[in-house]
């Protein structure tokens, strides 16, 4: 299920994107949770412990605390959500290079512009897909919703989020599964879990805490490189 968040403080243009979202993401078998914000102070309001957004639509001309502004707060613990900067003016445009902007749409065209925005999203969500043969029959994942997998005695077990958590089991050793991932962003952080860094909020204390509150450990003497692994793909998306 995807998580959109709705940052505007006009209610119609609040309700206009959700109403577009939500016949668009039907239109294409998608789920979806919507978190609607009337200003940059409310959308920050949690902090890092927030809901970690798929798509977030960021108008930027907002009282108090601009959407530039917002955006570059929420960058710091969210960096790999996909933006999109709503505006009435084209003059903002150049402003989306400091919050890495996915996309700008301006609110009179937003009909017409939409589904492209959101065609372009997707896309970058879900370009990845591998195939397994689980004991349970082949199945193509998206490793974007692949959360980590662990080796337990002769099997190692996939938790993937889609519109609940699910579990597959592979009689595979977890050395293969990392030759397989190798390039999708996944980190082995122990003999037993594979991780895949999109779903880490934070590493610290010998542990991996995942945005679903998972939290898995990370042995002493492994756990400096796992670090500078982490930090090292935070810098680079």
């Amino acid at each position: 299920m995807l998580q959109i968040a709705i940052c505007d403080d006009e209610q119609l243009y609040r309700e206009k994107i959700q109403r577009l979202a939500a016949d668009y993401l039907l239109n294409h078998d998608l789920t979806c949770e919507f978190h609607l914000f009337s200003s940059g102070k409310d959308f920050l309001s949690q902090g890092g412990s927030s809901v970690k957004y798929d798509i977030v639509f960021m108008d930027i001309s907002m009282d108090a605390m601009d959407g530039i502004q917002t955006a570059m707060q929420m960058r710091t613990f969210h960096s790999d959500t996909f933006l999109v900067l709503v505006t009435a003016f084209i003059d903002y445009v150049l402003e989306g290079y400091k919050v890495n902007a996915m996309r700008y749409l301006l609110k009179d065209t937003l009909d017409a512009s939409f589904c492209e925005c959101m065609d372009a999203i997707l896309q970058k969500m879900q370009t990845a897909r591998v195939v397994f043969p689980f004991t349970d029959g082949e199945r193509s994942l998206y490793t974007d919703n692949l959360l980590y997998v662990e080796s337990r005695k002769h099997k190692s077990i996939f938790y993937y989020m889609d519109t609940a958590l699910e579990t597959y089991e592979i009689y595979r050793k977890l050395d293969a599964i990392e030759q397989e991932l190798s390039g999708c962003g996944f980190l082995r952080i122990h003999k037993s879990y594979l991780v895949n860094m999109k779903h880490v909020r934070k590493i610290c204390n010998y542990t991996a805490f995942l945005d679903t509150g998972t939290e898995l450990p990370i042995p002493r003497l492994r756990f400096q490189a796992v670090r500078e692994a982490y930090v090292i793909y935070k810098g680079a998306i």
